[in-house]
């Protein structure tokens, strides 16, 4: 009979929980732009729970645990809270990887977001190719980067973003962040 409150069950359930979420929410991304807060916030709010439970079955306080939950949550919104505030991404990519941080702790949810940005780098080549612009989305790139690197005021980077918007061809960004996500897990096999 399987025992779901062993701790390396336990973990193994926050692990296959991460990656279902990771695609659920990559799948809606892809579909509508968007990673509704009715699929995110609640998913943060069950990793501290998880994590809480989590420590105490592997002979640890529930405190500890939710210590460990809210690290991991905090660094998920840094890794993109930047790009978030200069318009570069919408909130739902910022609070799914909060929810995935919540889950899996700061470590995990760094390098997960390491590998998700090159693999929205690839992407995003991928795409300019595809749709042959790659002149256009190349000069963009670096008409971007100078503004970030002139200009400086987040506000002011999210106006010329929003401006700029319509023309852009947009990259459902948690696409690639759940592609990172699980390629780090299954690298390091807690996918198993």
């Amino acid at each position: 009979m399987y025992d779901l409150l062993t701790p390396d069950n336990w973990m193994q359930f926050g692990y296959w929980t991460v990656a279902i979420f990771a695609v659920v929410a990559a799948w809606i991304d892809g579909t509508e732009l968007r990673v509704p807060n009715k699929l995110t916030l609640p998913f943060v709010v069950a990793g501290w729970v998880f994590s809480m439970i989590a420590f105490e079955l592997q002979g640890g306080d529930w405190y500890t645990g939710l210590g460990y939950s809210l690290l991991g949550t905090a660094v998920g919104c840094l890794t993109l809270l930047p790009f978030y505030a200069i318009g570069g991404m919408g909130g739902g990519d910022v609070k799914m990887m909060m929810g995935i941080g919540a889950w899996v702790g700061a470590t995990i949810v760094f390098y997960s977001f390491c590998v998700g940005a090159v693999v929205g780098g690839v992407m995003a080549v991928a795409m300019a190719v595809q749709a042959g612009q790659w002149t256009k989305h190349y000069n963009q790139f670096f008409s971007i980067f100078n503004e970030i690197m002139t200009v400086r005021d987040p506000e002011k980077l999210a106006e010329i973003a929003g401006a700029r918007k319509p023309s852009m061809r947009l990259l459902p960004y948690g696409i690639p962040m759940a592609i990172g996500t699980l390629m780090y897990m299954g690298w390091e096999g807690m996918l198993v």
